[in-house]
């Protein structure tokens, strides 16, 4: 749960490991969303252009090297990409050459000493110190700190723009002039006119001139959901195939720009928010698109106001991202799932620097506070406990991870130390070799789990009703076992962190369940009147 500028920093180093190791279909947002603002074949244009300077840039010297059958490690070393710290340790992935580590660093210098790149400066590796990729990572920058839309004409915090903070992860505005009008709203004037929630239902049943509005959604208690996640609740995919020679084809980076644009994260598939079809095949929905198909009065009304990096103590750096106003809008589902980054760093002795009880329990404090003086009465919070993440370790550390499945060198073993070794993984506590050290982590999700069930039993809200839910991935993994698959099957294969859309949607499937069992207040009753709904509006305007 890295933040997207670190995963940039490294990506030289990744490009290269790709090089060495010699497609799923891309998966493009609904033909109805389309818009057409040119801002995307711009980009598109831009990272085909960078795409051509890197390659013309680097490619002639990587050829050479490889040739000389230097591996991916002793490029990157050579070409200055990744650089040894006085008094700190070599940290390389791939097997060590036979020779002496300098010898070999020497001889590759040598094949490419008049080569004009090595005059470039690296900047600590950071790729956006490149001049012709500094304008994208300055919007990805923005994106990251404002957690609001890059594009918003009336600054209502909706967009018709998909990334960037844009539709992908809040519901499309559908007047992006009027600040009155946006999803989640309760409707103006039964919404004669004009649709002021955006969720496709207005005008008048010439019939009998009663509102659509008032006619399908009035006492059906219409309600949104958000959720106020890390990067696991954007769900952060990095698709495989971009890394691995073997599985490139000319699709594989069809939705570069879209991934790079919303921090390599695909909330339009989470299992929260997602409002597209699943990719996995399976028949399982988000928790929006159950709320959806529940009562269609409920359209577009998502927000997943998610960071990478997110924690119980950065949240307040972002939640004001959050769109809800107490007097003019509908209840909504608040799901609190900070469920990695309180015990979760990359740190050489990760366990002080990990979220302490008593601190986790002043902030998530703050956090509800200021929940209650912004949602509309009516609502429900659910906080989300953390996992018990050493299934990371047990079910992945002797498989080949993806840069290593060609020449069968490289284990999630060896990556995760690899990650350590430079101290960026994203969870040394539990991708790491040492048991104590997992076992450390887990109490400590433990603890501050215990912390979270303790908030929801003992403190009361004036505008909402507070719950608490384990976070169970062993019962997800059963689950799963059930269905023929493997545990190993339900985690991203490229960072072997997060838990990949399959996961997210069994997840999803197992919070609708318990939640209609224990608390069908919740998810609101059933509207009679969806089949007429769709009869009149259809898809109500698609997402």
């Amino acid at each position: 749960m890295k933040s997207p500028r670190k995963v940039l920093m490294v990506a030289p180093l990744i490009f290269l490991l790709t090089v060495h190791t010699s497609a799923s279909p891309a998966y493009d947002d609904q033909p109805s969303t389309r818009h057409s603002d040119g801002h995307v074949c711009i980009e598109k244009l831009f990272l085909k252009t960078t795409c051509y300077v890197v390659v013309r840039m680097f490619g002639p010297d990587i050829i050479k090297l490889l040739e000389a059958k230097l591996n991916a490690d002793v490029v990157c070393h050579t070409l200055k990409f990744c650089k040894q710290d006085p008094g700190q340790p070599l940290c390389h992935l791939y097997p060590l050459p036979k020779e002496a580590w300098k010898f070999t660093l020497t001889k590759a210098r040598q094949i490419v000493k008049k080569s004009p790149t090595l005059t470039y400066s690296r900047s600590d590796s950071d790729i956006c110190s490149l001049p012709f990729l500094a304008k994208i990572c300055q919007k990805i920058k923005l994106a990251i700190e404002n957690s609001l839309p890059f594009k918003d004409t009336d600054s209502d915090k909706y967009s018709v723009f998909p990334t960037l903070r844009g539709y992908h992860w809040r519901g499309r505005d559908c007047n992006d002039n009027d600040k009155m009008v946006y999803p989640g709203r309760r409707p103006n004037s039964w919404d004669v006119h004009q649709d002021s929630n955006c969720n496709g239902i207005w005008g008048v049943d010439p019939k009998d001139g009663i509102p659509y509005e008032k006619k399908f959604c009035e006492g059906s208690q219409p309600r949104g959901i958000i959720l106020l996640g890390d990067s696991a609740g954007a769900h952060f995919h990095i698709p495989p195939e971009w890394i691995t020679a073997s599985q490139m084809s000319l699709k594989s980076f069809f939705n570069l720009p879209a991934a790079l644009t919303d921090e390599l994260n695909w909330p339009q598939l989470s299992g929260a928010t997602g409002f597209l079809n699943s990719t996995s095949g399976l028949k399982e929905n988000s928790i929006y698109l159950r709320l959806r198909k529940r009562n269609r009065c409920n359209h577009r009304d998502y927000q997943n106001i998610s960071r990478n990096g997110a924690s119980s103590q950065n949240l307040e750096s972002f939640i004001e991202s959050l769109s809800r106003n107490q007097l003019l809008d509908h209840p909504a589902i608040v799901i609190y799932a900070m469920i990695g980054n309180d015990v979760c760093n990359g740190k050489t002795n990760p366990v002080p620097a990990m979220t302490t009880p008593e601190k986790l329990f002043s902030k998530v404090m703050q956090t509800l506070q200021y929940l209650d003086s912004h949602l509309p009465n009516g609502s429900h919070v659910i906080l989300f406990g953390l996992p018990d993440g050493t299934f990371l370790w047990d079910n992945l550390h002797n498989r080949y991870h993806p840069l290593g499945q060609l020449n069968k060198d490289v284990t999630y073993e060896h990556f995760y130390s690899f990650l350590n070794c430079l101290q960026v993984s994203p969870c040394h506590g539990w991708m790491s070799s040492n048991r104590t050290l997992r076992t450390l982590t887990s109490e400590r999700a433990e603890q501050l789990s215990s912390t979270l069930k303790r908030i929801a039993t003992s403190q009361k809200f004036a505008n909402f009703n507070l719950f608490y839910m384990d976070f169970d991935f062993r019962e997800i993994m059963e689950e799963w076992r059930k269905r023929g698959g493997q545990p190993w099957q339900l985690i991203e294969p490229v960072d072997g962190f997060h838990p990949n859309e399959v996961a997210l949607q069994l997840l999803a499937d197992g919070f609708w369940k318990k939640a209609q069992l224990q608390w069908p207040q919740v998810l609101g009753k059933e509207n009679p009147f969806n089949h007429q709904i769709e009869q009149v509006f259809g898809d109500q305007g698609g997402h």
